[in-house]
């Protein structure tokens, strides 16, 4: 299960790479919903929606955004066709499993889409 602690401390170790560079961090469950948020004070207002729908898009679709862009794309699919105006397809959503199982996932937005990419796994893979 990922919990509020888990959560936090996902939120607060992206955080501390971010530095003085501005971004948002969200965690959510595997339903998309928020359990813990976080942003540096040179955050760009949207971002901080923008961290939310990523984490939101990559648990409720168990893929990267940047995966689920990418297929988009490839296969001429709008984001739209989800009915769900939160699905996004930047990089910058990865979910979060635990044992083989997605338990919610980390969204990261404010920073170059391969920065916030990698913040994310970052973040993702600090689940013991």
């Amino acid at each position: 299960m990922l919990t509020a602690a888990i959560a936090r401390t996902i939120v607060e170790a992206i955080a501390q790479r971010v530095g003085e560079q501005g971004a948002a961090i969200a965690v959510v469950d595997e339903h998309g919903e928020l359990i813990a948020f976080g942003r540096t004070d040179a955050c760009p207002l949207s971002s901080i929606v923008i961290a939310q729908n990523k984490a939101f898009t990559a648990a409720r679709e168990r893929i990267p955004t940047a995966e689920l862009g990418a297929r988009s794309r490839q296969q001429g699919f709008p984001m739209t066709n989800f009915g769900d105006h939160r699905y996004v397809s930047w990089g910058g959503g990865v979910p979060i499993s635990i044992e083989g199982r997605v338990v919610g996932a980390v969204g990261v937005s404010g920073l170059p889409e391969e920065q916030d990419i990698e913040l994310a796994e970052f973040g993702a893979g600090l689940i013991p």
